[in-house]
């Protein structure tokens, strides 16, 4: 009722000043009058959506670190971040790749037994894609 009311006020202004001074219709204080009008369903639109926004922002806020949610980092920077660490890592190449899947995986490299690290290392020679050789023994 309240926006009817404004609607009702700027039209009985923008009337008067019609008769009163007789503007062309091309008067700016006219056209600030009729853009002054209020739609109802604009109006009500534009609350509703509002507060809506209000309630993501909050839903989204409290469901920011569940397992679902995407993750603060991408899986590119934290790659980037181990290959980094690798890099200045000191070692044989077989090392830092122990240390990088050590990483990849969440696995604390230094908790590692000096057998743990052998296995990793034999483990990674026989893979194609290290570029070790699969087997150190000649053919007979």
């Amino acid at each position: 009722m309240q926006i009817q009311n404004l609607n009702a006020l700027v039209d009985t202004v923008r009337h008067e000043i019609i008769e009163r001074y007789r503007p062309g219709e091309d008067d700016p204080h006219l056209k600030v009058l009729q853009a002054a009008h209020i739609s109802d369903d604009e109006y009500f639109s534009h609350m509703v959506l509002d507060d809506l926004n209000l309630i993501i922002r909050d839903i989204r806020e409290a469901h920011k670190k569940d397992s679902e949610s995407a993750p603060q980092t991408t899986v590119a920077d934290e790659l980037k971040e181990n290959l980094e660490a690798v890099e200045n890592f000191k070692g044989s190449r077989d090392e830092k790749l122990v240390v990088l899947y050590c990483k990849q995986l969440g696995i604390n490299y230094k908790n590692l037994s000096d057998e743990e690290f052998r296995w990793l290392i034999r483990i990674l020679q026989k893979s194609k894609k290290t570029g070790t050789p699969i087997s150190q023994r000649k053919k007979r």
